[in-house]
C-alpha cells in the first residue's frame, strides 16, 4: 500500500513562492506516475495542476500555470517535488499528491480516475 505524504503547504502573498514535497515511504517513488490536483474552496471538484510519469516520461502542466510551476523528482529524497512561483489568489486550496503505479516507463495523465493512491493533502492560501 503506497500513502503519499504531502508537506510544503502556507500562507503567502500574490507573486510568492511555495514548493510543495510528495513523499512515500516503502516504496520508490521514481516508478510511480505521480499527480498533483487543487481542490479550491467552496467543495470544488479537484483540477489537475501537474503529473510526471515514472522514471522521466513524461511531464504534463496544466495551461493556466504553464511557465510558472516546475514539477520534478528528488530521487535522493524519493520525493517528487512541485516548485510554484509567482502564486495567485485563485490557486488557493489544498493540494493533494495522487501516486499510481508502480511501472518502469508509466506516462502520467492529468484525469483524476488515473490515481490509486492519494494523500491527505497540503493547504495553499494566497492572499492579495
Amino acid at each position: 500500500q503506497v500513502q503519499p505524504v504531502e508537506s510544503g503547504g502556507g500562507s503567502v502573498q500574490a507573486g510568492r513562492s511555495l514548493r510543495l514535497s510528495c513523499a512515500a515511504s516503502g516504496v520508490t517513488l521514481d516508478y510511480y506516475a505521480i499527480g498533483w490536483f487543487r481542490q479550491a474552496p467552496g467543495g470544488k471538484e479537484r483540477e489537475a495542476v501537474s503529473c510526471i510519469g515514472s522514471r522521466g516520461t513524461n511531464t504534463l502542466t496544466a495551461g493556466s500555470v504553464k511557465g510558472r510551476l516546475t514539477i520534478f523528482r528528488d530521487n535522493a529524497k524519493n520525493t517528487v517535488e512541485l516548485q510554484m512561483n509567482g502564486l495567485k489568489p485563485e490557486e488557493t486550496g489544498v493540494y493533494y499528491c495522487a501516486a499510481v503505479g508502480p511501472g518502469v516507463l508509466r506516462p502520467c495523465v492529468m484525469i483524476m480516475q488515473a490515481y490509486e493512491y492519494w494523500g491527505q493533502g497540503t493547504q495553499v492560501a494566497v492572499s492579495s
